[in-house]
């Protein structure tokens, strides 16, 4: 799938997938995924945010294979090949010739048992049919007598018995055909010109432009549902068509002028029958444009533009305007697409197959991930008091990703809850997570915890800043109460004296952070000198 083209301002900013015409790729990396590459690591790839894939959950194979072969176009292709045992007489272009055409609708349910096939319900059928014919769910060929036949393919037995990796390869087959048929532009109005030849490659290469133009636009606005899509609540995965064709066309952080405005409506009306194309694939639910609201404005009753939505009408009447959901076969068609075309595009779940070492690591080093969602699957089940060693022993560490692995062990400590408590205990006396520990029994409410001394307090302040320093990618706005909340104005020079002095390898990039970042100019001065010292300790 082709890179969105979105015009994005230099700065991007915060907000949520309608508010604003925000697209979650162009949000900061850090406040969607949580962990942010920093501090000589490789963060190619952090330059390039508007690619990362978030990972979306999607149901077993054998239940997508289900809903598959619900999809009505794929289940009378199926049963169209079927019809065809042992054979069956097709014209010299594989079509079903005209008497078996309005059988063929009855046997779909299209038609009436008696009397004439509505044209309507023929058409429908010979669609299917072709459909068939492209998934080589029938086959080709010719008799010894030179008629033309047509015979089921050998993948129609296995789809038939529910074979979960053939139905889904039959059904991202179709989903791709018609993907790309949907993509078709008709061809623009063409200037006269006095040479044929040349009119006719001017032609050709305009039609070739419009239809890579609509393909580009249906690419973009279905990653755009497939990213809204993974960062939804439960039950609010739909999308106004008017907020789609905003995010892809507003430029991040600006409100539509009226130029826009314009621009946004005629991405809505490229998008509608394109959409409602895939819609009967099952890749999603699609409500199209109510074509009445074009005469309506045409006869002056209704002043309202097809992309501004006036903010006073219910939801039924902003349903006319367009409403689309990406299903669960949606997202599983997008995401081979895109792992097609190189992408990372992974599962909620894939680094919580493993062990505790697996899991912190792969969280800590993956761009594109949801921290919260894959510490909960791996905790699920998981006897609490074994789950929790597994993890304090996966947390230590002095190398990058150390600091991040303590904050992602902390938090699956918290899910895990107050039945870890035995074996948070026995780490109290470790010299990287007992500072760890004794807060988390802290926020627990426990009250027999020893106060750990002082090279243990000034670690752990490192260790923690360090963490944030991860986990944010630096953003001063994230860090900047962190900073002010450290316990250095009654004495920065002791203070500074001590904790620059720490052995941690992020020490004097905590110190540089609170130099540029605490507010008030004596401590901040006090931060850069002990920064300065730290570096020079190496």
């Amino acid at each position: 799938m082709a890179a969105r083209r979105r015009r994005n301002a230099e700065t991007p900013a915060t907000g949520a997938p309608g508010e604003g015409a925000v697209l979650p790729a162009d949000l900061e990396l850090q406040d969607l995924y949580g962990a942010f590459a920093a501090h000589g690591l490789d963060d190619d790839d952090l330059d390039d945010a508007a690619v990362l894939v978030p990972p979306v959950t999607l149901p077993s194979e054998p239940e997508l294979a289900e809903r598959a072969k619900a999809v009505p176009m794929l289940a009378w292709a199926l049963k169209l090949a079927r019809w065809t045992a042992p054979h069956r007489a097709v014209d010299e272009f594989g079509d079903l010739t005209g008497p078996d055409r309005a059988p063929a609708a009855r046997l779909l349910g299209l038609a009436p048992e008696q009397g004439d096939a509505p044209e309507e319900a023929v058409v429908e059928a010979m669609r299917a049919w072709s459909l068939a014919c492209d998934l080589d769910l029938v086959e080709l060929g010719t008799t010894a007598a030179g008629e033309h036949v047509a015979i089921p393919g050998p993948d129609l037995e296995p789809a038939e018995a529910g074979d979960a990796d053939t139905v889904l390869e039959l059904w991202l087959t179709a989903a791709g055909i018609v993907r790309e048929l949907a993509a078709e532009a008709d061809s623009p109005e063409l200037e006269p010109a006095e040479d044929a030849a040349e009119a006719d490659e001017d032609g050709l290469n305009e039609v070739e432009d419009a239809r890579d133009e609509a393909a580009e636009l249906l690419d973009e606005a279905l990653q755009v549902l497939y990213e809204t899509t993974a960062f939804a609540e439960p039950g609010n995965e739909t999308v106004p068509l008017g907020v789609l064709a905003a995010l892809l066309v507003v430029p991040e952080g600006e409100e539509p002028s009226d130029e826009l405005l314009g621009d946004i409506t005629d991405v809505m009306v490229a998008l509608d029958p394109m959409l409602a194309d895939l819609a009967e694939l099952g890749l999603l639910e699609y409500r199209p444009i109510d074509p009445e609201l074009f005469d309506e404005e045409e006869g002056g009753e209704d002043e309202r533009s097809a992309g501004a939505e006036p903010a006073e009408l219910d939801e039924a009447e902003s349903a006319r305007f367009g409403m689309v959901r990406l299903t669960p076969l949606g997202q599983y068609g997008i995401r081979q697409w895109l792992l097609e075309d190189g992408y990372d595009a992974p599962l909620v779940g894939d680094l919580a197959r493993g062990d505790a070492a697996g899991l912190l690591r792969g969280v800590s080093e993956a761009a594109n991930v949801l921290p919260e969602e894959e510490l909960k699957v791996w905790v699920a089940g998981r006897e609490p008091v074994a789950a929790a060693r597994e993890l304090l022993a996966a947390a230590r560490g002095t190398d990058a990703y150390a600091p991040m692995r303590r904050l992602l062990c902390h938090s699956a400590l918290s899910l895990l809850g107050a039945p870890a408590e035995p074996a948070v205990r026995e780490v109290l006396d470790d010299p990287e997570l007992g500072g760890g520990a004794r807060a988390w029994l802290v926020s627990l409410g426990v009250t027999d915890v020893p106060v750990p001394d002082r090279a243990m307090a000034l670690w752990t302040v490192v260790d923690a800043f360090a963490a944030q320093l991860l986990d944010t990618g630096g953003d001063p706005d994230l860090l900047r109460d962190l900073v002010v909340e450290l316990p250095v104005t009654a004495d920065p020079v002791g203070y500074f004296g001590e904790l620059w002095r720490v052995e941690h390898p992020y020490t004097a990039d905590v110190l540089e952070a609170v130099g540029e970042l605490h507010p008030d100019r004596a401590v901040a001065k006090e931060a850069r000198k002990a920064a300065f010292k730290a570096r020079s300790q190496g």
